[in-house]
Formats: structure tokens, sequence, C-alpha cells
């Protein structure tokens, strides 16, 4: 056999006879012909290969974001049509960016600050080990979720994954009363911002008191747990949680700061309460409105001063413009001031039945009820002798 190398073009010239099946001719190619000639295969096989992984991209994309507006569209159920979301541990962490950002704290747990998809912004409170099963916390947290007022924060959703117990509640631009009366690089509140914070927060307490198919006894009326949203519209925080506790409240009572000042003289004697024991830490709760100082303050190691007593003696003896924050500069509506000043005396009474329910508070403060003077408990004697 022989072997020829050729360079130019290969035509066949050769004339076969009639029936000849020819001869056969062996060629080999060079390898970069080769390589083209594979090039030329391998492009459609790419091509089909970039289709398919486009497609492919295109699914996985249009998946994420149904799962995306999915969640959207469940978090958007909370203010459409009210009911709660049931979110998972992982959601609640991702919102919060691993509980980074912490609000607050207290008797019940940890507050932070979340981001639902959408953007919407919430708080969820991490709630303190509970002495309850999964089944029992989700009723609760569905009753709690039913009860809607202007005046009280929203419940929006849970966590009940695994041991973990979650709230998610809308979020307050403004923070808690508490942060605006005592803290001092805060802007003072006016007196008709005290006078509407003061009607709004009896208007919730009413509510739960008197409207809901359930007596709702707050149990922690503080101004910690009255939160201010963008307008300073207050609203009531922490409603429910008794109940939520499994009413052993007591054991909650001590880590909570400054509750001894707002606790009825029935709940420190160890008796049963009912819902006046929070119309008492309303009052004291109003006077610290009023005032704008603490009912309770330490004045040094040992020794308090105990702000309700002067303040119980100037409204039975009429002056009451003494009582007023001194950075108003006397800028009040003097006869909301008295109103105010004998709502607050009636509220701290130490019999249940001389308190008035939370429903007359509210005709009180809006003027439809008259206030008479009240006497000066006699439970605020027992604090005389911690006063310098």
């Amino acid at each position: 056999m022989t072997c020829l190398l050729w360079f130019w073009e290969l035509r066949n010239t050769v004339v076969l006879d009639s029936g000849s099946n020819g001869n056969r001719l062996y060629i080999r190619v060079a390898t970069k012909q080769q390589d083209e000639n594979l090039g030329s295969r391998a492009a459609p096989l790419f091509l089909t290969a970039m289709a398919a992984l486009t497609i492919i991209v295109i699914v996985i994309g249009l998946t994420v974001l149904w799962r995306c507006r999915t969640k959207l569209f469940r978090a958007r159920t909370v203010y459409e049509n009210g009911s709660l979301v049931v979110f998972s541990f992982a959601q609640i962490k991702n919102s919060t960016k691993k509980f980074s950002e912490k609000l607050g704290e207290g008797g019940f747990g940890c507050v932070f600050k979340g981001t639902l998809p959408g953007s919407a912004v919430v708080a969820v409170k991490r709630l303190k080990c509970l002495g309850q099963g999964e089944k029992q916390f989700r009723a609760e947290v569905q009753t709690i979720g039913m009860i809607q007022h202007n005046n009280l924060v929203r419940l929006l959703g849970f966590c009940a994954d695994s041991s973990s117990r979650l709230l998610v509640y809308e979020y307050m631009e403004k923070g808690s009363l508490n942060s605006h009366l005592f803290r001092k690089d805060s802007a003072k509140l006016s007196w008709k911002l005290r006078y509407h914070i003061a009607l709004g927060t009896a208007r919730g307490l009413a509510y739960l008191h008197e409207e809901c198919k359930d007596c709702i006894i707050h149990c922690d009326m503080k101004p910690d747990n009255v939160l201010l949203d963008a307008q300073f519209c207050p609203k009531i925080a922490d409603f429910g949680m008794a109940k939520l506790l499994g009413r052993d409240f007591s054991r909650a009572l001590t880590t909570m700061r400054g509750t001894i000042g707002y606790l009825a003289p029935e709940w420190i004697s160890g008796l049963p309460i009912t819902h006046k024991a929070d119309v008492y830490s309303y009052g004291m709760m109003l006077f610290e409105i009023i005032s704008g100082r603490r009912n309770a303050e330490k004045i040094k190691e040992g020794s308090f001063t105990y702000f309700p007593i002067f303040a119980a003696v100037k409204v039975h003896e009429g002056d009451v413009t003494c009582l007023l924050d001194s950075r108003l500069e006397g800028d009040a509506d003097l006869e909301q001031l008295s109103r105010a000043c004998r709502i607050a005396c009636w509220c701290i009474q130490d019999a249940e039945d001389h308190r008035p329910m939370m429903g007359q508070v509210v005709q009180m403060l809006e003027g439809v009820l008259d206030v008479e003077v009240p006497p000066i408990p006699r439970s605020l004697q027992n604090f005389v002798g911690m006063e310098d």
C-alpha cells in the first residue's frame, strides 16, 4: 500500500466501467481539520445546553420569586383581614437579623426590632420559658390576637417552634411613654399631648375590662407598657400576658423594675385581685404623666421620696398647679389639670369599691362626668417613714 502526501484539492477523474464498484481510497485528514470538524459538531450541543441552563435558571428564579411573594402575601394578610401569621423560628431570626437590634427588656422577655418581607417593621418579643404546652400557647395567642382596639398594640403573629415562644407585634415608632417622661435627653411632652395619652390609655383599659368577652386584667400598667406610634397615639402593650403565663404572675413581678410603685394595696397584701388593681396602677401612672416625675424616687441610700403622698394632700387642698411638670412652665389647661389630678387620686383609693371603673374614668376625662374632691388614701401614710 502506497501513502502519498497531498496538499491541494482532490478531484476524481477515474471513469468506471459498467457494473464496477470502484476502488477504495483511504485518506488521513490532518489534526487541525479534525478539530475544526469537531467544533462544528459541538456548537449545536453547546447552544442546546445553554438554552437548557437558561430555562433552569428562569424556573428557579420564578420559584424563589413565588415563595417571596407568598411570604409577603402572608404578612399582608395581617393588615387586610386581621388573621395571625404563624412564623417559623428561621423566619423570625432572619427578620430580626439574628436578634441583633434590641428594643427593650421586661419581665416577660426581650423585644427586638424586625423587618418582614415587604419592608413592614415589627417588634418581636422573645418570651422567657413558659410552663405550658404548644397547644395551650397557640390557643391563648389566638385569643389575644382577636382583641383589637385603637389603643392596644396589635398582635400580628407568633412562633411556637419547639421550645421557642415568640410574639410579633406592630412596631411603635415613638417608643414607650416611660422614655418620654423620664429621659433627660427626650423632648418634653406638651400638656395637650399628655392629656391625649392619658385619655387614650384609659380607653384601652376600659375596652379590656368592660368590652371584651372575658374581662382582661392587665396586671402591669405602667409607663413602660404604654407605647406611642408615629402620631403619639397611646397603645397598651403586654395585655393578656398574665394569662399567657398561666396566671402565676407573682413570680414575674419580682423581676419587673419599678412595679412595686404601681401595685394596689390588696395585691401587696396577697389578696385576690380584680380589674380594680389596674385602676390603681392607672392612677399612679396618671400622677407621673402630670408631674413628669416617678412616684418613688431614691434620694439617697435607704431613703425615698414618695410623690403620691404630696400629690394627694395638694389635690385635697385644691392646690394642683404645683403638681404640674416644671418643664411645662405652667402651660396647661387648669381645668383639665384639676380634673386629671382628682381622677388620679380617686383611682388610688384603698378600697376597691371606692375606685371608679375605667369606663367612668374615660367619661370623667372627657368632661361628661363631674369629679368630686377625693379623700386622702390612708395607705399612703405607710410610706411617710420612707421619705427624707
